[in-house]
């Protein structure tokens, strides 16, 4: 019988040590080991269409990776750990969501207070709005 893709990338994320893999029709099509969301909007930039109907397995999901996975239009997610907003807006969307941990919130990197890229997309009510400021953040952060 042949694996699923989600499946697929859930084994590849474990095994390969990554922080993110996208897979479509049986086919790898993006992978990383880079934290946070720049993975996810790597993908988004250089796949765009090509995300679409995608199975994705990413460390952690958030609200914003949530709201850039349903503007990617992923059919189906895996994360190691959620947040329950990120689980909730999932399948409020349509999305097959499965994880290992679910938390209350994504800290973060020293833990004391709410990650930065969560903060930002909490004043946000669209994927596509949401794709284009988390953007920005991630050039602030970067540059």
């Amino acid at each position: 019988m042949r694996m699923r893709d989600i499946e697929i990338a859930r084994k590849r994320l474990k095994e390969n040590n990554l922080s993110l893999v996208i897979v479509k029709d049986g086919e790898v099509i993006f992978e990383s080991r880079l934290q946070g969301l720049i993975g996810l909007i790597q993908a988004i930039d250089s796949l765009g269409e090509r995300l679409s109907s995608s199975s994705v397995a990413d460390k952690i999901v958030g609200r914003a990776a949530a709201l850039l996975l349903i503007y990617s239009h992923a059919s189906d997610v895996y994360a190691t750990t959620i947040s329950l907003d990120g689980l909730n807006l999932l399948i409020k969307s349509g999305i097959r969501v499965e994880y290992d941990n679910l938390i209350s919130r994504i800290m973060n990197r020293r833990g004391d207070d709410i990650c930065p890229f969560e903060k930002a997309s909490l004043m946000v009510a669209s994927p596509e709005e949401a794709y284009r400021r988390l953007r920005d953040v991630l050039s602030e952060h970067l540059f």
